[in-house]
């Protein structure tokens, strides 16, 4: 499978044990960056960077997922999460990196490298990797809705409060 790496500063060492970790695995890795330390880097590009490759891979039909990380996690996810297409899970035990697979479709896992052991981290990305997508039709249904209010900012029939439109 082809992964695709971002992170900041505050990741940049576990990057270079993951992408070792996940290359001796069989994996295909491509890190997004950054390559040196920056104390003042900012994440938003290098993650979505990752994300846009993500969803390219899985429009031409190549395996694919994602993995970004931070401080915390929380913001890497919210910039994968801008790129059409993804949908980036925060995964913080072996519990939220099963179920992002099996009830969501994650296909970008985001952990906070300042929160858990480099050991716990690769636990939840192995995991996150290996746990295929249930299929579940309540499931798909969902996600089908979540990929309709991205392309057209409404659920249709389920009541999406669509903000009035502005005058110029």
């Amino acid at each position: 499978m082809r992964i695709h790496i971002a992170t900041d500063h505050a990741g940049l060492e576990f990057s270079r044990t993951l992408v070792d970790h996940l290359t001796n695995a069989g994996h295909e890795v491509l890190d997004h960056g950054p390559t040196e330390y920056d104390a003042l880097d900012d994440y938003p590009a290098f993650c979505i960077n990752a994300a846009l490759a993500v969803a390219a891979d899985q429009s031409a039909g190549v395996q694919a997922l994602g993995i970004v990380f931070g401080g915390s996690g929380n913001g890497e996810q919210i910039a994968a999460n801008k790129v059409v297409g993804i949908r980036a899970a925060l995964v913080w035990s072996m519990d939220t990196a099963i179920l992002a697979r099996q009830h969501n479709d994650a296909n970008v896992i985001s952990i906070g490298a300042r929160q858990h052991t480099v050991e716990e981290a690769i636990r939840y990305i192995d995991a996150f990797i290996a746990e295929p997508f249930s299929g579940d039709e309540r499931h798909v249904r969902r996600i089908a809705q979540l990929a309709e209010y991205e392309t057209t900012g409404d659920i249709a029939g389920k009541g999406v409060n669509r903000p009035a439109p502005t005058e110029a």
